[in-house]
């Protein structure tokens, strides 16, 4: 089988883009585009932690309700959410109402908040963990990765929580930190190209 499939314009991509509707809008305009804004880079990381068990189609279809819910992944707001902010996630029936997340979630805002803190930004702590292309396994080969398991020690050790080899990896693939569309889909020349193009920050 191929690992492209031919949309209705007649270009070639990842076969996973697809298996739903609304994944070709993520696939092509998102997914594996670098990302330096920290606001960004901490929603991927919760998104991915809620994911943890359940489908990407799941939680991309109720992400507009996560941002809402969470004030935009602004982690300097969730960090300071109490008890009643608790409540009301635990009811909001348009995100994943699993307390454990949530509460990693909020946990994790309070952690993201002291590593900007220390590092200087999310972005420049995570970009540290790029890994060298010509190294690299073949496009959607993996699950895991060296730099994924070295992040994932890390921010487990800082006290982040639901931040797993596998969930960092798909964060990393998401982030552009790794370019994982595989050889022949239409958008993979348009992610090396942003890759070429960004600047990587805390360098």
């Amino acid at each position: 089988m191929s690992d492209t499939v031919v949309g209705s314009d007649g270009r070639p991509r990842c076969r996973w883009s697809a298996a739903a509707p609304e994944f070709l809008d993520y696939h092509d305009r998102e997914w594996g585009f670098p990302v330096e804004d920290d606001r960004r880079l901490f929603e991927k990381l919760c998104l991915e932690g809620f994911q943890s068990g359940l489908s990407w189609r799941t939680i991309l279809a109720k992400r507009e309700n996560f941002r809402a819910a969470f004030h935009g992944f602004d982690f300097e707001r969730v960090a300071r959410f109490g008890p009643a902010d608790l409540e009301r996630l635990f009811r909001d029936q348009g995100i994943v109402r699993h307390r454990g997340k949530i509460e990693a979630a909020i946990n994790n805002a309070q952690r993201a908040r002291e590593l900007v803190r220390q590092e200087g930004s999310l972005a420049a702590f995570v970009w540290r963990y790029e890994p060298d292309p010509a190294k690299r396994a073949g496009p959607q080969t993996v699950s895991t990765s060296p730099e994924s398991v070295a992040l994932s020690k890390e921010l487990k050790k800082r006290g982040w929580r639901f931040v797993g080899p596998t969930t960092v990896y798909a964060f990393m693939q998401a982030m552009g930190l790794v370019d994982d569309h595989v050889e022949g889909c239409a958008i993979r020349d348009e992610v090396e190209r942003a890759r070429r193009a960004f600047a990587r920050p805390g360098r």
